[in-house]
């Protein structure tokens, strides 16, 4: 049986759309039709000189083709969500580049439409379909790894300082997805703290600290900082079983999980804090274990994910959701590193939609 390929146009050729434009080049399950952007120059050279693949330089117009399915939107963030709407009212299926929105309040006006418009909306949290985060969730999602007692994500390296975004809205949104697609019921913290610094004197956060509660007592905490001389994309996984340990730059061991831990005695009553804190503690000094996984393309395997959603008529593993809840986390943030790191609750999803919905 031949599978159905799908018609897509890009929209912008930045930095992340050619990206976008040679993963759904050689993907079987698209044809890439039209690349949009308003430096028509630019575009011809991300397409080749002797492409079939049409120049657009009027999203209206590209909107208004009866030959395009779906649209990539790589474009700055403050214009996903118009260009998003106009794309659902020309019925044409979105995949937008992180974040889904400049607010939580527009990434839910653009779920909404797309469900009313009966069209899948996806955004490109490209770490979630990376091996070793697919594997990251398998490991959580089996137990394997016991209750999640505590996660320790570190992004730092040296820039690039953004015009228009804290170093929070820069890196930290990787680390919140992969958090959102590993936990057991995605990223919904009770909380948020958050603290940072501006030793640049840039106008704006260069290094931040986000901590947030999780089930189980647990708790995450994310590392970002603009000003190390060394590049570092670590993530910790503490279970009350096992540990992950998640380095993306060491290619011969990016994934390793370790048998070693803290137990307390079993006899020890969890709720009483005096006999736990007498109680004998015990190390676990058990076996190293590292995963061989494939190296295949994440970007490759999100345009795979975004055709099988609209051919299954489900929604994508990254879906508008999986945006917003990652946006109302940042949000939070933002929220509590202007009033010096105080706990601020971030926007629930169901409350938003239905704030739309009204």
């Amino acid at each position: 049986m031949i599978r159905q390929r799908y018609r897509i146009a890009v929209i912008g050729v930045g930095y992340w759309g050619p990206k976008l434009v040679r993963n759904f080049r050689s993907s079987p399950d698209w044809d890439l039709v039209a690349v949009c952007d308003r430096d028509e120059r630019r575009a011809r050279e991300v397409v080749g000189p002797r492409s079939t693949v049409e120049i657009e330089t009027s999203v209206e117009r590209l909107l208004a083709r009866d030959d395009i399915d779906a649209v990539a939107i790589a474009t700055p963030a403050q214009s996903h969500a118009a260009l998003t709407l106009a794309a659902f009212d020309a019925g044409k299926h979105v995949v937008v580049e992180k974040p889904l929105a400049p607010t939580s309040e527009e990434a839910a006006v653009m779920i909404e439409a797309g469900t009313a418009a009966g069209l899948t909306l996806m955004v490109d949290h490209t770490y979630c379909y990376t091996p070793a985060v697919e594997y990251i969730h398998d490991i959580v999602a089996k137990g394997i790894l016991g209750h999640v007692l505590y996660v320790d994500s570190t992004r730092i390296n040296l820039g690039l300082v953004q015009p228009d975004v804290d170093v929070f809205w820069d890196l930290a949104p990787h680390d919140l997805a992969i958090l959102d697609y590993a936990l057991p019921g995605g990223l919904v913290p009770e909380h948020v703290s958050a603290t940072g610094a501006d030793p640049l004197g840039a106008g704006k956060a260069c290094i931040g600290y986000a901590t947030m509660p999780l089930a189980n007592r647990g708790v995450a905490h994310v590392n970002v900082n603009w000003m190390s001389p060394t590049k570092i994309r670590r993530m910790v996984i503490g279970g009350s079983h096992r540990t992950l340990v998640w380095d993306d730059l060491n290619p011969h061991q990016r994934v390793a999980i370790h048998d070693r831990g803290i137990d307390l005695a079993a006899s020890a009553d969890v709720g009483d804090v005096n006999k736990r804190r007498d109680s004998a503690v015990s190390y676990r000094l058990g076996d190293i274990t590292v995963p061989a996984l494939p190296e295949t393309e994440a970007l490759s395997s999100m345009v795979t994910e975004f055709a099988s959603a609209i051919r299954e008529q489900r929604p994508p593993r990254t879906d508008g959701l999986a945006g917003l809840r990652v946006l109302s986390v940042l949000e939070a943030i933002s929220e509590s590193l202007a009033a010096h790191g105080q706990p601020v609750r971030p926007g629930e999803p169901d409350l938003l939609l239905n704030g739309v919905l009204s």
